[in-house]
């Protein structure tokens, strides 16, 4: 196989405290050295005022297939996470039938390799059928290609199976990724509960709905040792929890969405159907909080939250539409502007966030450029300028409220495992 030299980028790795202008060896699929001076045999990748970083990897990210195929593909997620950076994702189930069976893991895993795009892990459920009441196969779901266990938008609610379910797959060591909302709090609600919803009227989403819930699963945890992740946490009680509980050494960490940095409950003023989010856009006060939590470490991860709905479902009233946008080729553009260039927290930052604790956390061997692993590479032009239009999405939906919005900064070139997957073409 040729060697790749990707020549003065800068190379960010937050896994070995890396971050300078140098260049990347690629060799046989794997990262075969930095710092290495390009020779008669290399094929060059010109990355002067790139970034060079570990592949970004999505631990959020619904797979619509099986069920719901005119929402996402497999192959089309795929395709989105690469057009995004992303070199991995973790597929949360949101199908129909649930990734609840060996055969449902496997039958992913098939259309992922036939797809031949990013790597895709799969995410099964941790109750049968995804009904919160008795837990699903975790042994034989693991033993299929289960990288962690979750139920994905739909919180568990019953504490006892939350309980099982963690010392269950600490056996594997093993994760599980729960959403922490009260949903007899926040049931029928559109928007984040304050003056905002008031006036126009919305059925509310308290926050508290979320920071109760995930003061049970942090103590869950804490009593049994597991493995806990919360999914897209949202709010300032939230954050402030999830801080003492990591003082503590509790084995939890936390992701958030891109888009909570972007937008505020204010921007449902125009009742844009691809607003509606669960969790909702929040105040600015809660904003803020889960800033402090991603510059101090409480915050670990994140996430995308691709959540892909057919421009047919979302066209209808906004109490009757279903909750989601897609997010997997806005996520590093609304990161990079509303972070990023807003002045909030520097690249590094950002590539431990989106990728090197991700690894981490879904315990994959990933999100690393040290010599011998696999070479999986996002470089990105911090500065480009990009509107969004969802009309060019590789996604199959397009349910989303930035068209029309100017970003900055994009991955243009996308390698897994040493080939290149997909490369930005301005023209």
């Amino acid at each position: 196989m040729l060697k790749t030299l990707i020549q003065n980028g800068r190379v960010i790795d937050p896994s070995q405290d890396i971050d300078r202008v140098t260049n990347l060896l690629i060799e046989e699929g794997r990262i075969a050295a930095i710092d290495v001076e390009p020779q008669a045999d290399m094929k060059v990748i010109d990355a002067t005022g790139k970034l060079v970083v570990p592949g970004l990897i999505d631990l959020h990210v619904q797979i619509r297939e099986p069920g719901f195929e005119e929402d996402e593909t497999i192959e089309s997620a795929a395709y989105a996470a690469l057009a995004g950076g992303f070199t991995s994702i973790a597929a949360i189930s949101e199908t129909n039938p649930p990734v609840d069976s060996a055969a449902a893991v496997t039958y992913l895993g098939r259309q992922a390799s036939e797809a031949d795009h990013c790597n895709v892990f799969p995410v099964a459920c941790v109750s049968s059928g995804r009904q919160g009441e008795e837990m699903a196969e975790i042994g034989i779901l693991h033993n299929a290609g289960a990288i962690a266990f979750s139920d994905g938008q739909r919180p568990v609610s019953n504490p006892e199976l939350l309980r099982r379910a963690l010392e269950y797959t600490l056996m594997f060591g093993r994760p599980v990724l729960n959403r922490p909302e009260m949903v007899e709090l926040s049931r029928d609600g559109v928007m984040h509960d304050g003056s905002v919803s008031t006036v126009l009227g919305l059925a509310p989403m308290p926050a508290e709905a979320e920071d109760v819930m995930a003061a049970r699963d942090i103590r869950i945890c804490e009593a049994t040792g597991g493995k806990l992740h919360l999914l897209a946490i949202s709010c300032s009680g939230t954050v402030d929890i999830l801080r003492r509980a990591k003082v503590r050494n509790v084995g939890v960490t936390a992701s958030i969405c891109a888009y909570q940095f972007a937008l505020t409950d204010a921007a449902m003023r125009g009742f844009h159907t691809s607003l509606k989010l669960n969790p909702p856009l929040r105040s600015r006060d809660h904003i803020d909080a889960c800033i402090t939590g991603l510059i101090d470490g409480t915050i670990d991860v994140i996430a995308s939250g691709h959540a892909p709905r057919s421009s047919e479902k979302k066209m209808c009233a906004i109490t009757e539409a279903p909750f989601g946008m897609v997010g997997l080729e806005t996520a590093l553009g609304l990161v990079s502007t509303h972070l990023v260039h807003a002045g909030h927290v520097e690249w590094p930052t950002v590539i431990r966030a989106m990728s090197t604790n991700v690894a981490k956390v879904l315990g994959v061997e990933k999100g690393t450029l040290k010599p011998g692993a696999d070479a999986d590479v996002t470089l990105i032009d911090p500065d480009a300028k990009w509107t969004v239009d969802p009309s060019k999405f590789r996604s199959r939906s397009f349910n989303s409220p930035f068209g029309g919005v100017e970003l900055t900064g994009r991955a243009v070139e996308t390698i897994v495992g040493g080939v290149t997957k997909f490369r930005y073409d301005e023209s």
